[in-house]
């Protein structure tokens, strides 16, 4: 496959977002997580806006929101980060962490794309949709 797109891979991504109080459905992004099935790597790289956060919500636990993230980033990492998913290869966590689901860190849709880097690509999309 790599051939036909001219030395790049096909990627997924998925956005994070935090949704403070689900019932009003406020949202901010506060990271990505890519995958690239090519490559076997899945990664997250996260960024969280603290008075964003506060201005949707003044309550918001923002230590728990941070642990959150890192859990994210612990389990793209795998490996002893990984905790029970540390023997999974990189698709089945990818496909763990865009699952739906309410609590206060949720994935967005996921949207594909094509990469020479995937690294790269993750730090371009924060740049671009988070910060």
């Amino acid at each position: 496959m790599n051939g036909l797109h001219n030395g790049r891979d096909v990627f997924e991504y998925a956005l994070l977002r935090v949704v403070p109080r689900v019932e009003r459905g406020e949202l901010i992004n506060a990271g990505v997580v890519v995958y690239c099935r090519a490559r076997s790597c899945v990664i997250a790289r996260t960024h969280l806006d603290e008075d964003r956060l506060r201005a949707l919500d003044p309550t918001a636990d923002v230590t728990a929101v941070r642990a959150a993230l890192h859990a994210v980033e612990g389990l793209c990492r795998g490996g002893e980060h990984a905790g029970q998913a540390s023997g999974d290869d990189a698709g089945r966590r990818f496909r763990w962490l865009v699952a739906p689901r309410s609590t206060v860190v949720q994935p967005g849709p996921v949207h594909t794309g094509l990469t020479t880097d995937p690294e790269a690509e993750a730090e371009r999309l924060l740049d671009v949709l988070v910060r």
